[in-house]
């Protein structure tokens, strides 16, 4: 399994991978891009192996010759570790590779949605060479997966119908309910991004009531930077340590333009802390009904809904229990359930391929 430790795919990739382990695989991870802390070596470490590779993530790159050195890295590995299946987190990594097992592209994000999504362009003509990449890394894989419907669409509008298109919702191991709530805001995310939208909740942190806390970096690879003035900025932070907020904060808020799922408002909901979120496509598909949904351009939108929440200890319970019971239908037992099934489906899709394959040679 690909990772990185950049952003939510690290998280994603451990859970799963644990699930896996559970379920009596052996995992390989196959690291790409800034290497990860200590920390986070001792956790992948506790599941299975961890190997890094010095090359980069496809959006952390202008040049796209950066990235030819994948497809034989990848073949090595699965040679050497007698790989049965590869899941690759970043799709274009299937791009030129040849593999005699099935392959899984997992579309957590990439640069053409993003663009779509945050800017309603196509990316700049410098990376517009990661459309072609994707596309054809998507196609070359045996099952591709997206994390939510929405995503699926956007992936979809992005690079045309695929094959064997699949949606298996992230899980998240949950967070205990009986932690006393604490009055204020907590919101994390890699706040360079300005998908993340961090500064409209920046902006409403200066006309709510209760303290908001925003946890995650605010200075990106590439120079990117956004000064949190009115928030409270913790920087980063361990897991541990934002699982800690996540379980005391009692409103959870995401002001994301662009999400394909979002793993930590899901971690939020588990541990009943009432939701404020961007009014987006996923979360209207995975929270409707069970938050308060805000105009992501308007900080008093968020503001408003932030006072409401804080000043209503009923309607605050309300959505948190709201917010906990759907929260459990993201189960990693789910999780790993469905995506055995895509791996079955795509080593289907393998042996299907291989018999194309030699008879075409055949003939």
């Amino acid at each position: 399994m690909t990772v990185d430790a950049v952003g939510g795919v690290w998280r994603y990739a451990m859970d799963l991978g644990s699930s896996l382990r559970d379920a009596g695989m052996q995992v390989t991870f196959q690291g790409f891009g800034p290497p990860p802390d200590e920390e986070k070596r001792r956790e992948a470490r506790r599941i299975g192996d961890l190997l890094w590779a010095d090359a980069p993530l496809d959006w952390t790159t202008l040049d796209e010759s950066d990235l030819a050195v994948i497809p034989s890295l990848l073949r090595r590995v699965v040679e050497e570790r007698r790989v049965d299946l590869v899941q690759l987190n970043v799709p274009s990594q299937a791009f030129g590779l040849e593999l005699p097992v099935p392959v899984v592209a997992m579309a957590h994000s990439c640069v053409v949605t993003w663009f779509r999504a945050v800017r309603g362009l196509p990316p700049p003509p410098p990376m517009q060479w990661h459309e072609n990449r994707t596309r054809v890394g998507l196609r070359c894989a045996d099952a591709v997966v997206a994390p939510s419907s929405s995503h699926a669409d956007m992936v979809a509008a992005a690079y045309g119908a695929l094959d064997g298109l699949h949606v298996v919702h992230n899980a998240v191991h949950p967070l205990s309910v009986d932690h006393p709530k604490e009055s204020y805001v907590f919101a994390a995310g890699r706040w360079w991004d300005e998908g993340k939208n961090g500064a409209v909740l920046d902006a409403a942190a200066a006309l709510a009531g209760p303290p908001v806390v925003m946890a995650g970096a605010t200075r990106g690879p590439d120079g990117q930077y956004i000064d949190i003035r009115h928030a409270r900025a913790l920087g980063e932070i361990s897991n541990i340590d934002a699982r800690r907020h996540l379980a005391r904060a009692a409103i959870f808020a995401s002001p994301s333009i662009y999400e394909p799922f979002g793993l930590t408002v899901l971690e939020a909901a588990s541990a009943g802390a009432a939701l404020v979120l961007a009014d987006n496509p996923t979360y209207r598909e995975l929270w409707d009904g069970c938050g308060l949904f805000c105009d992501p351009a308007s900080p008093e939108e968020f503001a408003a809904a932030i006072n409401s929440v804080a000043s209503d200890p009923v309607l605050r319970a309300d959505l948190g229990r709201q917010a906990l019971a759907r929260s459990r239908a993201f189960t990693l037992s789910r999780q790993l359930k469905a995506m055995r099934q895509v791996f079955a489906a795509a080593a289907a899709s393998a042996v299907a391929r291989q018999r194309s394959s030699n008879k075409a040679m055949a003939s």
